[in-house]
This record gives structure tokens, C-alpha cells and sequence, in this order.
């Protein structure tokens, strides 16, 4: 009998397409996806669940189905797309309804893999160089997004205690870059002019977006426990980042009113800066990733390398003038599917 699969944020970037992951392994019999909105990428086998968004639902749905594996990849790390009550709902709440059901008597919960974020550890002057997993922040959390996330991580803590049969991974991944995600920061690499801190140029670390994905998977075909960085090798200056992705730097933000001129940006349409990344723009941060490769996990880029295929991928789009490639929309499958329009070719 192959492992029977729980994602939740099936509409997100990473619960599509670990779930895309999870349909291309033969050893996985059943997926099921949770999330509050329609998967944005195609998916064949795997069975969509509508709920809401502190997952009430999961404690039903895991004894009514008998998953064996959940990858638990709703938690938002990119406070633009969620705010207030809302992330914490999705973050907080979420998880804590998720270890609830994973926790229960008759649960047969044996693999549990969270995308968590590096976010974690903050950004401040007096940081270490590098974080490495067991390494505490240097203050207390300044945003909202740190502190749900860490408050996620502190109920996973708990669980990882109380659960000794479960195996446990929770993957803080650096800032990611790549040909599909969009974030702040990717948003940020593509202006014409890439803003900056005035007196400030950060050392930054970068994951690139197969990587994550791969991570992820290796931590669960190997049933790895503990808490890992995802980060490629390396860090590299805020400007020569801009310098790869052919673009000048800004120094338009002050250094101490940066969150106002932040603010302005946004509503001009510019650009979104959260505080977060604020932070990141003038401190930068750096994590030890030597833990999952002693593991035998590789990446496959750099921090440096990572920039730079995101910038070949950018080049492509404003070459083909396309914009984002188009991912999946169920309308407009099921209307290729279903259609008598549609002409079909009854060789293929």
C-alpha cells in the first residue's frame, strides 16, 4: 500500500506544486489538497477540498481518509498577501486545528513536512553572521508575519514532544527566487531601478524555487525530523543582486523613515515593501545550510546562481513579451476538457 498524502495550500505557489511533485511519484497512492480557493496549476490525481481558513475541517477529513503524510505549506510567509486577523487565522490557527488533528488517538499521522521560512530568525544589527538552526533571534519579533510564524513553530515544537512516532521536518527556507514565483523581493529585481537603503548594502542569501521543492521531497522519502535551513551557498551584496539582473540600485529609502516612503511606493503601485523586508534591506541575513546536506541533500544553485537564473528567466519574459507564463485555470480547463467547441484529435 503506498502513502496516502494531506497538502495544505493547495492554491498556493508550494502546495501546487508539491502536489504536482507527489502526483509523479509512483509510491504515492492518494492526494488530497486542502485550501480556501481553486489549485492555480494543473493537477490530474489530486482531489480537491474546499474549506476554510483555520482548516476546521482537517480532524474529519484525516480520520475519514487515513493519510499516513501531510505537507503542511499554507503557512504565509509574505505578509503582502495576507494582514491582521487573516494571517493569523491562516497561520496560527491553521496549524494549530492541523496538529490537533494529527495528534488525535486514533491518528494515523506518521510524516509531517512544514515549509516554514527564515523569516524566523529577523533581521537586525546585531545578528551573527550566520544562523544556524538552533541559533535564537537576536530581538523580539517586529512584525506580524515573524510572529505568527513563530508562533506556528512553537505549537510544531510542542507537538514534536508530545509525538515521538511522528517524523517531524520543518524547513526554513531563505528568500526564494525563480522562473515562476512571485514575492516582494522577485517584484522588487524587476523594476527598472531596484531600490535600496540609503548607507546600506546588505549580504542576502537566496534559495532557488526547484530547490525548495526537492527539499522537500528528500525530507520525506528519507522521514527526516528536526528543523532544517534551505539556502543556497553563499551571500552576495543587495547591489551586485541588482548588478546580475542587469538593473541599477536606488538609494531612495532613508534610513529612518523608510517605512512612510515604503507606504508612498505602494500606494503609488511601485512597488511593496512589507517591514519585513525593510529590515532585510538594511541588515540583510545569512543561515547555515550545512545541516540538511550532511543529511545527503544537494543543491543544485547557489545564492549567487539562483539570481542569476532568475534574471535569465526575467530576460525571457521581457524578450517573448509575455509576461508570467499562464498557469491553470479550471474554467478555462474544464472547458478545453468538455467543450463541444473543442476539436479534438482522436490520434492523440
Amino acid at each position: 500500500m503506498g502513502r496516502r498524502a494531506l497538502v495544505t495550500g493547495l492554491a498556493s505557489f508550494w502546495g501546487g506544486r508539491v502536489a504536482q511533485a507527489l502526483e509523479a511519484d509512483p509510491d504515492v497512492d492518494v492526494i488530497i489538497g486542502l485550501d480556501t480557493d481553486d489549485p492555480l496549476v494543473e493537477l490530474e490525481r489530486t482531489e480537491f477540498v474546499r474549506c476554510d481558513q483555520s482548516y476546521s475541517i482537517l480532524s474529519r477529513l484525516i480520520r475519514a481518509t487515513q493519510v499516513d503524510t501531510v505537507l503542511h505549506t499554507s503557512l504565509v510567509v509574505d505578509s503582502t498577501r495576507l494582514r491582521g486577523r487573516a494571517l493569523h487565522e491562516t497561520n496560527v490557527i491553521g496549524t494549530m486545528n492541523l496538529l490537533a488533528a494529527a495528534s488525535a488517538p486514533d491518528s494515523p499521522v506518521r510524516d509531517l513536512v512544514v515549509k516554514s521560512s527564515t523569516l524566523v530568525y529577523g533581521s537586525t544589527e546585531r545578528d551573527p553572521y550566520w544562523f544556524d538552526e538552533a541559533t535564537r533571534r537576536s530581538g523580539t519579533a517586529r512584525t506580524r508575519v515573524e510572529r505568527s510564524l513563530l508562533e506556528a513553530e512553537h505549537y510544531l515544537s510542542d507537538f514534536t514532544e508530545d509525538n515521538p512516532h511522528v517524523d517531524v521536518a520543518v524547513l526554513r527556507s531563505a528568500d526564494v527566487l525563480g522562473a515562476d514565483i512571485v514575492t516582494p523581493i522577485s517584484r522588487l529585481l524587476d523594476l527598472p531601478v531596484v531600490p535600496a537603503v540609503a548607507g546600506f548594502d546588505p549580504l542576502v542569501q537566496f534559495v532557488e524555487e526547484t530547490d525548495v521543492i526537492r527539499s522537500i521531497q528528500f525530507v520525506l522519502d528519507h522521514h527526516l525530523s528536526g528543523v532544517f535551513n534551505v539556502a543556497g551557498d553563499g551571500r552576495l551584496p543587495w547591489s551586485e543582486c541588482a548588478s546580475i539582473v542587469g538593473r541599477p540600485t536606488a538609494p531612495i529609502l532613508p534610513p529612518y523613515l523608510a517605512g512612510p516612503f515604503a507606504t508612498a511606493l505602494s500606494r503609488l503601485g511601485i512597488a511593496d515593501l512589507p517591514p519585513e523586508l525593510l529590515s532585510l534591506l538594511r541588515y540583510g541575513r545569512g543561515v547555515d545550510n550545512h545541516r540538511l546536506q550532511e543529511t545527503g541533500f544537494g543543491y543544485r544553485f547557489t545564492s549567487a546562481g539562483t539570481v542569476d537564473s532568475f534574471a535569465q528567466a526575467s530576460r525571457r519574459r521581457r524578450a517573448t513579451d509575455i509576461g508570467r507564463p499562464y498557469g491553470h485555470d479550471p474554467d478555462v480547463e474544464n472547458f478545453l476538457r468538455h467543450s463541444s467547441a473543442v476539436v479534438r484529435n482522436p490520434e492523440r
